[in-house]
């Protein structure tokens, strides 16, 4: 058994995380109703969702920059209260939210070293579209560390919802997430 499959085994509930916390970004894109407008900021989310607790290797901390785990720890304890948090730290506070694999969110909120020049070649060259800004691009890059699960970014620019594994990413544009779900205009 490879590492990956060794790492996803250990936290089944991966996909069930995964869905959580993309659907709460998919959810406050669509809730958003200023996209487009000048000077306008839209929410901002970048999740990491890491297998072990240390990430101290590739993270700095971005100082006050926190989640506010008195009013949301773990993300399955309350869809609703995480849903508040993740849409108050969307709009007020920058870096990456680190999510360890069992659901548990970090307080500090980090920016995400490049990998080294090794790490990237190890496994090819990078496909950055044009779209990807540096949140995106750190994601994808992020996304090919042992330890990461998997990434997710919603952009304050539009509104796209995009997630990353293994350096590969599945992006929806605002207008195609939500699927079945979505709600019509």
């Amino acid at each position: 058994m490879n590492e990956i499959d060794r790492v996803l085994k250990k936290y089944a509930t991966s996909q069930d995380l995964m869905d959580q916390i993309r659907y709460v970004a998919e959810s406050l894109s669509l809730d958003f109703d200023k996209w487009g407008e000048q000077y306008v900021r839209g929410p901002s989310l970048y999740f990491l969702v890491v297998a072990e607790t240390d990430f101290e290797g590739y993270t700095d901390s971005l100082g006050d920059n926190t989640w506010p785990t008195d009013r949301c720890k773990i993300v399955f304890d309350s869809s609703e209260a995480f849903r508040r948090v993740a849409e108050d730290v969307a709009f007020s506070r920058d870096g990456a939210i680190i999510v360890t694999g069992d659901g548990t969110i970090q307080k500090q909120l980090v920016r995400v070293r490049s990998p080294s020049r090794e790490e990237i070649s190890a496994v090819g060259d990078l496909d950055f579209p044009d779209w990807m800004g540096t949140k995106h691009m750190s994601a994808l890059e992020t996304s090919l560390r042992e330890n990461v699960l998997w990434a997710i970014t919603l952009s304050e620019e539009n509104g796209r919802v995009t997630t990353y594994i293994n350096g590969t990413y599945q992006d929806y544009p605002r207008d195609e997430i939500g699927g079945r779900w979505r709600p019509t205009e």
